[in-house]
């Protein structure tokens, strides 16, 4: 027992020495980059509503879309979009709330504007921020009449996004921005 109650009572000692050491200055940045100005950041600034707002000028269409979407993205989603590499977008209406759902941007996402959203932020994989906004509502509205949301040829653009009813709306909360 007595060898324990060393054992500790070191241990103890090593904390309390460390706690007395003084402690490493730490710079407040290290001194990487230079800082945004306002407009720069405003270039940057990519939040969509579901109800819209946030949406810049624009337009697009599937058939567009279409030809950007084999360029730019099947290669990790599939031609069809029935996934590859990455996720399945396109089929699996009616899966959710099944024991086998199948989460695509047909059957699960709520908002058609979170589309163009995503899109514009984070696709393409290797070079995301990369598309115009004319390219991104072309791919939104290929997404749309791929899964059977919208026909082949509406034009998407601010207005008519938002507007645009995806089948799992009512299978959300819905909050700020939305208008419900």
């Amino acid at each position: 027992m007595s060898d324990r109650r060393s054992s500790l009572w070191a241990l103890l000692g090593m904390l309390a020495a460390g706690a007395l050491v003084a402690p490493v200055a730490v710079a407040a940045s290290p001194g990487l980059g230079e800082p945004l100005t306002e407009q720069e950041l405003e270039s940057v600034s990519l939040t969509v509503l579901p109800n819209g707002d946030g949406l810049p000028s624009g337009e697009g269409d599937a058939r567009t879309g279409a030809e950007l979407y084999a360029r730019h993205c099947a290669a990790c989603h599939g031609a069809e979009g029935e996934g590859s590499l990455n996720d399945r977008l396109v089929g699996g209406v009616g899966t959710i709330g099944t024991e086998a759902p199948v989460r695509t941007v047909g059957s699960y996402w709520p908002y058609a504007t979170t589309i163009f959203d995503y899109v514009r932020r984070a696709m393409p994989y290797n070079a995301p921020g990369s598309l115009s906004d004319d390219e991104v509502y072309s791919l939104t509205a290929f997404l749309l009449f791929a899964n059977g949301v919208i026909d082949e040829g509406v034009v998407i653009d601010r207005r008519s996004l938002p507007a645009v009813e995806m089948p799992n709306r009512a299978g959300f909360v819905h909050s700020i921005g939305t208008g419900d």
